[in-house]
């Protein structure tokens, strides 16, 4: 009839934090055995086991954007894909780097990007552990009509590696993509490696221009250039959708940049019927706490709206505006935007 999959990760939330998230994979339904819900019986199995583990979230990459939200998955991060013109990319001037960088063959990079990785993933909100062997099949070997993979790695003064990139050299056996040099991945854990491997990236010669998918929304690159227009966003999608299946677990578990106590209302969740009620949620005191109350709500949000505010990536606004919140006190949408804004937004690297 159908199958479905979770995976253990741990999530990094506004905190920085680590938290416990089951994400779900490879689900489908046959076709001659659609609309009968069996879609819905397996979240409801899916979301029980996960409660069960004490994982109070569950996330996705959602194949199509019209079937995760009425089991209350909503976006909670967007990724981009990214165009530089080489010939515009002029940067600003800057500090001299005093680190080092250095083209190096796969098999240093397969023990370099699960270090950076995770220093990376505990300052990064959204970003996830990875799966064993997620680095394992990076080679030096070209595939099929495209160049091989090129690595590059930064080194700060004392020889530590700061900044890891993927990058294939511009070569292609049609004229449309000659010149472009792809950035398939590039993480840096501080501005000055960032800033370097980028230098490099955009200075390489018979480049017209450098393509980077899966890009953060909200690119540094950007403001270090003379003409931040140089950085074209081409194309963008959500990314993780994120549903809360323990609604107190969840909102204690992260951190916030207020100190207040607002009530929420919530009564449309019928997969985790628990998460429903009043919710008094107090940072006021250090350590938030989140308990059921019998006062009147400052605040009224679907499952789906929380969920996507989670991460503090998306705006209280235009959810109010779609409807999907609705204030009763006259400043709760400022009050839920200050609680759960984070900067910069959520973004995590890579899919399951």
């Amino acid at each position: 009839m159908g199958g479905s999959a979770t995976i253990s990760f741990q999530v990094t939330v506004p905190g920085p934090r680590p938290l416990p998230m089951a994400g779900v994979t490879a689900t489908g339904v046959i076709a001659t055995h659609r609309r009968r819900g069996h879609l819905s019986a397996m979240m409801r199995v899916m979301f029980d086991d996960a409660l069960t583990r004490h994982e109070p979230l569950a996330m996705l990459s959602a194949s199509e954007g019209s079937i995760y939200g009425r089991f209350g998955f909503s976006p909670a991060t967007y990724r981009t894909r990214i165009e530089i013109d080489r010939h515009e990319a002029r940067f600003l001037p800057a500090a001299d780097d005093t680190g080092r960088l250095e083209l190096v063959r796969a098999e240093t990079a397969r023990t370099i990007w699960p270090v950076i990785h995770e220093r990376v993933r505990l300052t990064r909100v959204g970003e996830l552990t990875p799966q064993p062997g997620r680095w394992d099949r990076l080679t030096d070997e070209a595939a099929g009509q495209t160049g091989p993979l090129r690595y590059l790695i930064h080194q700060d003064r004392n020889g530590r590696p700061d900044g890891i990139a993927n990058f294939r050299l511009p070569w292609s056996a049609t004229r449309e993509h000659a010149g472009t040099l792809v950035v398939e991945a590039l993480e840096a854990t501080t501005p000055e490696a960032y800033r370097a491997m980028w230098r490099l990236l955009l200075d390489f010669d018979l480049t017209k221009k450098v393509v980077a998918p899966g890009r953060p929304r909200t690119e540094p690159l950007a403001w270090m250039l003379t003409s931040p227009r140089a950085v074209r966003i081409t194309r963008q999608s959500d990314n993780l959708w994120t549903r809360i299946l323990d609604l107190p677990a969840a909102l204690v578990g992260r951190r916030y940049q207020e100190q207040d106590r607002l009530r929420l209302r919530l009564d449309d969740d019928h997969m985790c019927p628990d998460n429903n009620g009043t919710w008094a949620l107090d940072t006021r005191n250090g350590e938030p706490t989140c308990e059921t109350t019998g006062e009147n709500p400052d605040v009224v949000l679907t499952i789906r709206a929380l969920s996507s505010l989670y991460l503090g990536g998306m705006s209280t606004h235009d959810l109010a505006t779609a409807g999907a919140i609705t204030p009763v006190d006259a400043h709760a949408l400022s009050r839920l935007h200050r609680l759960f804004a984070t900067d910069p937004e959520p973004h995590n690297s890579f899919a399951f």
